[in-house]
């Protein structure tokens, strides 16, 4: 009898079921499926479904409401609102783009010292900006809309823009009827051109992933349609969840936890000067005057300020900034608060390579040095490539309805 018909090739196979990770093979030998342990698919059912229930920005009584996302969409796209006609909302937050620029450091008026971060899905944050100096999608709007080295707009002239504007004034009125903007103070036009906007952004939600189909054939017990998940894929999911403890920050359905955190890059925007990060973003979030907090806030509910009333800035605050989301991560390089990092590659060599020195001491350490090989590296961002949407750079502007009347 040949030996790999006998007890050699018997011992050989049994040798490799009973490796870590094997590969269960479904019927032809492929696709396959890893033999995840319970626990490391309970952690993977974490991340979703997808999507999740729909989220309401706080404070915005326009969120959800179909007139209000029009004409939120038509402000974001409109380069008048700056007065020289040359920025909008979407000059950073590019839809082609998937909502960023592909810049390291965005550029608006003035050269930026941060990179624009996606805005697919950032309806579902509880902070807003790499710094969280903003609480809801509205009041974020008002950063760039009125910082000189952005749009450099002010109150006077997004009021006046959409008062002078047939259709832009015909939309405001439907959504803050009966008022038109020319008959309100020009701080109130702007605060509500902000929710409107708002709105908008909140209605930006990605589809299903590579990954959401993995994870929803699990959840159902369909091996055979979890199997057709790329192997390398799913290893690189295993040390997403295992080893690697990535998804204790990058966590839940929208894979992150939606707060701050220093991860051992330098934060300098140049020689001796330093981006304080998450503490200067609390700075300003307590010192401004459209937070949750304000009497422009439609919060009727005092939960929706608890996040804001007691937040408190701590000196380990000083270089966190924000976890981002990973859908469509492979979409959106570079990567970091200011894009220092070129590809998916070389974020899995930093968090592989990582500088404890360079970490806060105080607290739980819960990144170390991940040591990957070349192969592991591969297999991570083999997983990472996967949190695609396929259709998001696709995106294209919604036809508005005609505006015939002031008011429904």
């Amino acid at each position: 009898m040949s030996v790999w018909r006998g007890p050699v090739w018997c011992w050989a196979m049994a040798l490799l079921l009973a490796l870590p990770g094997r590969p269960v093979w479904s019927a032809g030998a492929a696709p396959a499926l890893l033999d995840f342990s319970p626990a490391e698919v309970r952690r993977i059912l974490s991340h979703g479904p997808w999507p999740p229930p729909a989220a309401l920005d706080p404070g915005n009584a326009q969120a959800g409401r179909p007139a209000a996302i029009i004409l939120g969409q038509q402000l974001f796209l409109a380069p008048q609102l700056s007065p020289d006609r040359r920025f909008a909302c979407a000059s950073c937050h590019v839809p082609a783009l998937h909502f960023t620029d592909g810049r390291p450091r965005s550029v608006g008026r003035e050269p930026l010292q941060r990179n624009a971060p996606s805005l697919w899905n950032a309806g579902f944050g509880r902070w807003y900006g790499w710094d969280g100096a903003a609480d809801s999608l509205w009041s974020q709007a008002l950063l760039p809309l009125q910082e000189r080295r952005e749009m450099a707009s002010s109150a006077t002239h997004v009021s006046a823009t959409i008062d002078a504007d047939a259709t832009l004034a015909c939309w405001y009125r439907r959504v803050f009827h009966p008022i038109g903007a020319g008959d309100l103070e020009p701080e109130t036009v702007l605060v509500n051109a902000a929710k409107a906007i708002g709105a908008f952004v909140g209605s930006l939600v990605s589809g299903k992933t590579a990954f959401d189909h993995f994870r929803d054939a699990l959840a159902r017990g369909d091996r055979s349609a979890a199997a057709r998940y790329p192997l390398a894929a799913q290893r690189g999911l295993r040390w997403f969840v295992g080893e690697g403890r990535c998804s204790t920050c990058h966590v839940g359905p929208l894979f992150s936890n939606g707060e701050f955190a220093d991860i051992g890059l330098p934060f300098f925007v140049r020689p001796g000067v330093v981006d304080p990060g998450r503490h200067g973003g609390l700075t300003a979030l307590r010192a401004s005057a459209y937070n949750l907090l304000s009497s422009w806030s439609d919060a009727n509910d005092a939960d929706a300020a608890l996040k804001t009333r007691h937040v408190v800035a701590q000196h380990r605050n000083f270089g966190e900034f924000k976890v981002p989301s990973l859908r469509n991560v492979a979409q959106t390089a570079p990567y970091m608060h200011d894009g220092q990092l070129a590809t998916l590659e070389q974020v899995a060599l930093h968090y592989s390579e990582l500088d404890l020195e360079r970490l806060h001491a105080d607290g739980d350490q819960i990144l170390r040095p991940l040591r990957l090989q070349e192969r592991e590296r591969a297999d991570l961002v083999a997983f990472l490539r996967t949190l695609t949407d396929p259709r998001s750079s696709a995106w294209k502007p919604s036809r508005s309805p005609a505006c015939k009347t002031a008011a429904p």
